[in-house]
């Protein structure tokens, strides 16, 4: 609607000295040529809005200019109480300052809308942490939030994934990023983009310095680019597996997403035919038969760890012979077949073969069918479980 478009336009004026209208324009999902047009409204009612022309020009407000705009919507109420998960402010030490704030929002909303954001709060509840993830290590943002708040260089003693010493770096900060419970510090090293893991940072300090940053590049340009390469590797290694039926979402979970996407969702069989026996419902419970749910982090490298720091995939990449763990997926899909086929044909894609040990965890419900060499890494890295294990009494155990 034109007037929510008027009161995000003089919103978006009174953070910012001064916006282009093509930004806005961006910003808004119309023309330039609308926005002009809007100005003209803006300006017919009273708002001090000019435009400047030229290279450096913009929209502008008049100085000084503000409006206390209080008018949300039901909706926007909602979406501000409901979606304020308590993780990532209290690692910013924010905690307070967002219930003084939501308090503060709470008053000066229309009192028709107050009932239904104060739901929200009662009846949506966001947990960021994974399944069975375990009390996280205590992580120490100030530091890195002065850096990325003040612009300031930083040097990092930070260690490695599976390294036992930590290396000194001095980084240029673009800003810090919470994916999946897990905090990152996104920053230039040599102006080139790295991740670091907030975790495995061992001290960090601010320097006199300013932060060297790219021209024209922000923290969603940055962490966007290292997403990417995160998640486009390349696949070097496409291993076909057939994997039994009642297996098959733990696959897709441990896997990766892109895998998931491509399974279809079969109608249950009818009663009496194979596979209708009903078993208890798991859509509401967690998987209890496995010690976690080792969804792989975004920047694991072949040992399974967040390598976060060397240039993204480049421990992938190169491997670890000793250890594939679960890094390396970059997707595949699924031969779903007949609804009541007991086996399903998956194919996923590593980028190195070693990094298919990670079907290991799956016993007898996975088996792969090719590559070759694929099937000799399983072979020979199960023989040595067995010479690990075999001086055990075995009698009488379930097989696996």
């Amino acid at each position: 609607m034109k007037s929510d478009r008027l009161l995000s336009i003089l919103l978006l004026l009174q953070t910012r000295a001064r916006v282009p209208a093509a930004e806005l324009a961006e910003r808004l999902e119309v023309s330039v040529r609308t926005i002009y047009r809007d100005v003209e409204s803006l300006s017919a009612a009273g708002v001090p809005v000019y435009a400047e022309r030229g290279r450096h020009g913009g929209i502008s407000l008049l100085p000084g200019y503000r409006t206390d705009v209080t008018g949300l919507t039901s909706h926007e109420a909602r979406a501000l109480f409901a979606l304020t998960a308590p993780g990532s402010h209290s690692a910013l030490g924010l905690d307070g300052a967002l219930r003084s704030a939501l308090r503060k929002v709470m008053v000066a909303l229309p009192a028709p809308h107050r009932p239904t954001a104060e739901l929200a709060s009662r009846r949506i509840l966001i947990d960021p942490d994974r399944w069975m993830s375990g009390p996280r290590p205590t992580v120490d943002l100030d530091a890195l939030e002065t850096a990325v708040f003040t612009d300031r260089r930083l040097r990092l003693r930070y260690r490695h994934s599976g390294a036992t010493r930590s290396h000194t770096y001095t980084v240029d900060p673009y800003g810090l990023v919470a994916k999946a419970g897990t905090w990152y510090l996104v920053a230039d090293r040599g102006g080139t983009p790295r991740l670091f893991r907030a975790d495995r940072i061992a001290t960090a300090t601010v320097t006199d310095a300013p932060a060297r940053r790219r021209p024209g590049v922000e923290l969603a340009d940055a962490w966007e680019s290292l997403r990417r390469e995160v998640e486009e590797r390349p696949v070097a290694v496409r291993v076909r597996a057939r994997v039994r039926r009642s297996r098959l979402d733990m696959l897709v979970r441990i896997v990766g997403s892109l895998l998931a996407t491509r399974v279809e969702v079969l109608p249950e069989p009818a009663p009496g035919q194979p596979g209708s026996e009903q078993g208890p419902d798991l859509a509401h419970a967690p998987d209890t038969d496995r010690a976690s749910d080792p969804a792989p982090d975004p920047v694991a490298d072949a040992r399974g760890d967040a390598q976060a720091d060397a240039p993204v995939g480049a421990d992938a990449e190169r491997g670890d012979p000793a250890d594939g763990a679960s890094a390396g997926e970059a997707g595949g899909r699924a031969d779903v077949g007949d609804a009541h086929d007991e086996w399903v044909t998956v194919e996923i894609g590593y980028t190195v073969a070693g990094a298919a040990r990670q079907l290991l965890q799956f016993g007898t419900d996975v088996e792969v069918l090719d590559p070759p060499e694929v099937r000799a890494v399983l072979a020979a890295t199960a023989a040595r479980i067995t010479d690990l294990y075999g001086g055990d009494d075995l009698a009488g155990e379930p097989a696996p």
